[in-house]
């Protein structure tokens, strides 16, 4: 009987830090668990943040200076790597800085035109045909005309484009503010993601 004693009371103590470990262990699960979902979070974050600063961003057009390229509504996809890696060509539908002289109607931050001269180009028109370094500019993408107001004789600076609206008699573009310098390009527009029914490439 005496040796019944301590064999008890040393079983007790056995099973107690068990049965504490047990308990432990969710919480701890639970904690690990909560820590990398804030982690999973804030990586989230900073990988939206940094695409939507040097790789692409969203855009929504607000007027119907582009179009029918871009209508009122529609929301664009801009690629900045294609400026920052790559070249812009005539034709390029690009969105920029706002040009201080920009004075056209209520403020805006930001503009989306369509390139039309490069730099040392030189821009005039006739009619409803812009010439570029003395030649015909033939448009094949869709603009409305007529082409008001002409354009005077333009010659574009270095690391300037002179940009236009696809809707020709109702843009506010280059020929009301002159060309823009290629720092306040922010990117090309490439895909049009809504409404669903106007999605595609550019």
């Amino acid at each position: 009987m005496p040796d019944d004693t301590p064999d008890h009371q040393t079983e007790i103590l056995s099973e107690n830090p068990s049965a504490t470990n047990s308990r432990v262990a969710p919480i701890r699960s639970r904690s690990r668990g909560l820590i990398e979902w804030v982690v999973i979070i804030i990586a989230a974050v900073a990988v939206s943040f940094l695409m939507r600063a040097y790789v692409v961003q969203t855009f929504y057009i607000p007027s119907g200076s582009m179009e029918p390229t871009l209508q009122i509504g529609d929301r664009i996809v801009v690629s900045k790597l294609s400026v920052e890696w790559g070249t812009i060509n005539r034709g390029d539908i690009l969105v920029f800085k706002a040009p201080p002289s920009e004075h056209c109607g209520a403020p805006v931050t930001d503009l989306v035109k369509r390139v039309i001269g490069l730099p040392g180009d030189t821009l005039t028109s006739k009619g409803n045909t812009i010439y570029i370094n003395g030649k015909a500019l033939k448009e094949t993408w869709t603009h409305y005309e007529p082409l008001t107001p002409a354009i005077g004789k333009v010659v574009v600076p270095a690391n300037h484009y002179f940009m236009m609206g696809d809707n020709h008699p109702d843009s506010c573009d280059s020929r009301f503010w002159g060309s823009i310098p290629r720092s306040d390009v922010i990117g090309k527009a490439f895909i049009k993601i809504w409404p669903l029914s106007r999605f595609g490439f550019l």
